[in-house]
């Protein structure tokens, strides 16, 4: 029953949302509304995608052979370590209160915690002197920061709970003396250095992905008739924030209440999945029925089987609890090119551009166009 409600309503499936410190601790928070579906800067404050910009701009200068450092490599490692800090405060100066520290490293076993890490700051940026533990939203050893820390704000203190000085330290470490961060296997190399943890990696890499396709925003010039209204009206909403059962033909509604979880979209006047696709293909003279899983059964299905590579501009892209049996479709997006799909993903979250992997159990598609 809450199976078949959660799929009809239209929602993103809950996932962990995982903090890890700079050695391989694994530690999670569930969250049950969470998803890996940030493929949006709006899933990141704005003070913190400006540190990782300004990182990017000024680590030139500390490793001039560094190649292909960008801004989502570095908001890759920060979602993983500490959701880019959401939840403290960051002020204009970039320092973040309160601070951000993970598991003391004691070989208690906390967090996957199995080794000793002796004291080597006494506590200045840790706040023990009885032990180590990780700091700031990149989640620097103190050892390791001495070494890698840089001002980048100016004030006369290389911080690690600072966004700017942290996102330089990050990318300066990452560079290592001077890698080509364009070729993946030195990516992976970076992040494997960072923690070594294949599952670490492929985690970063994943939100990488996903920032990096929502940073390049499709081309609709070399589209045309229905195609080019459907995706331009979807684009057009990016930034509407999500709402549980809002949005119709007509555009953004207050939604309904409430999510499995709790979340009521009453107060909320946007979009969810399902609504922003009838919202988009009504500009074009479709008229969708409002779920997902009710939209999978218009126009032609294009199997899972084949793969996301054969989707075209302007078809639905459907996600499921149990990929090959429609019933239990929970999400359905809007591709628009080149791996990339608009997306109404979560409570929380606004209308954005996310990779087609960026939700689970992808069902495959419908050509309705």
């Amino acid at each position: 029953m809450a199976l078949l409600v959660f799929a009809a309503t239209c929602c993103a499936a809950p996932v962990s949302n995982a903090i890890s410190a700079y050695v391989a601790l694994t530690t999670r928070a569930q969250d049950d509304e969470s998803v890996a579906g940030g493929g949006d800067a709006a899933d990141i404050p704005a003070r913190m995608l400006t540190a990782y910009k300004r990182a990017v701009e000024h680590v030139g200068a500390y490793v001039p052979k560094c190649q292909g450092m960008r801004w989502p490599v570095l908001a890759g490692i920060a979602k993983v370590e500490s959701n880019h800090a959401v939840g403290r405060t960051i002020a204009a100066n970039g320092d973040i209160r309160p601070r951000i520290y993970g598991v003391l490293l004691n070989g208690s076993g906390q967090g996957g915690n199995t080794t000793t890490v002796a004291d080597t700051d006494g506590g200045k940026w840790d706040g023990t002197a009885t032990g180590e533990r990780a700091v700031g939203p990149f989640q620097f050893l103190p050892s390791t920061w001495e070494t890698t820390g840089r001002d980048s704000n100016d004030d006369g203190i290389a911080d690690p709970h600072n966004a700017d000085d942290a996102a330089l330290g990050s990318a300066i470490y990452l560079c290592g003396d001077g890698r080509n961060l364009r070729q993946r296997s030195r990516l992976e190399a970076a992040i494997w250095q960072y923690n070594h943890s294949a599952a670490y990696v492929a985690e970063v890499l994943g939100w990488i992905d996903q920032y990096t396709a929502a940073a390049t925003g499709p081309a609709t010039n070399n589209l045309t008739g229905t195609v080019r209204t459907v995706i331009e009206a979807a684009l057009a909403q990016k930034g509407v924030p999500y709402s549980w059962g809002g949005g119709d033909a007509s555009g953004p509604t207050h939604g309904i209440c409430c999510t499995p979880s709790g979340t009521s979209g009453t107060s909320i006047k946007g979009f969810d999945c399902s609504g922003l696709t009838t919202y988009a293909y009504a500009k074009a003279g479709v008229h969708l029925p409002r779920t997902a899983a009710e939209q999978a059964r218009v126009g032609r299905r294009i199997p899972a089987s084949l793969g996301t590579s054969a989707l075209k501009p302007g078809d639905l892209v459907f996600y499921a609890y149990a990929p090959g049996h429609d019933a239990t479709i929970y999400h359905v997006g809007i591709y628009v090119g080149g791996g990339q799909m608009v997306n109404a993903a979560r409570p929380g979250t606004v209308v954005r551009l996310d990779a087609v992997t960026a939700m689970p159990g992808y069902a495959g598609g419908a050509r309705l166009l």
